[in-house]
């Protein structure tokens, strides 16, 4: 019998959008969540916001590991849970990869304004775990990445990661990931 699984909120208002591009991938393992990771570093660019959702566990942070290899950044990418961010440069002559973790913050963009998020973000990737409702005024394109997974006693790796690309600058995200 199937786990019953928790599903981060697929926000209508957005997937909605004219302009909004879904993808849904189903991944097996922390290494397939890790190898998506890397392939989707190949459709990132300076000035890109991604914002994580999923439940404790769901492999978020798996997933940036996996940008942070695909965009060739210095540094081990851990969860920056009792940092709330940690900044990767790049090795490779590419966008840093500002990783935050926003569970902790309880205001909006307010509260975040002391990371400067608003000057990172035009020449580094920003991914946000935990960023719904708290950055979305970054910027009007963003990705937002919904990891679903197996919850209650089981040992189902398997998610469903739903991309949701929001504005016209990932009108092309289904061939960036072919």
């Amino acid at each position: 019998m199937e786990a019953p699984h928790s599903s981060p909120a697929v926000d209508s208002r957005e997937t909605d959008l004219p302009e909004a591009v879904t993808v849904t991938i189903t991944v097996e393992s922390p290494e397939q969540m890790q190898d998506l990771g890397r392939r989707l570093a190949g459709a990132l660019a300076p000035g890109d916001l991604v914002m994580l959702t999923g439940e404790l566990g769901a492999g978020k942070t798996t997933l940036t590991r996996g940008l942070g290899e695909g965009l060739g950044v210095r540094g081990a990418v851990t969860s920056p849970t009792f940092v709330i961010a940690r900044v990767h440069p790049s090795l490779v002559g590419g966008p840093a990869l500002v990783h935050v973790d926003a569970y902790r913050l309880g205001g909006g963009l307010d509260e975040m304004e002391d990371l400067d998020l608003d000057v990172s973000l035009p020449e580094s990737v920003v991914v946000v775990e935990w960023g719904d409702g708290k950055v979305e005024e970054l910027s009007e394109d963003r990705l937002r990445v919904l990891i679903d997974r197996a919850t209650g006693d089981t040992d189902d790796e398997r998610r469903e990661v739903t991309l949701v690309g929001i504005g016209p600058r990932w009108a092309g995200l289904r061939e960036d990931l072919a």
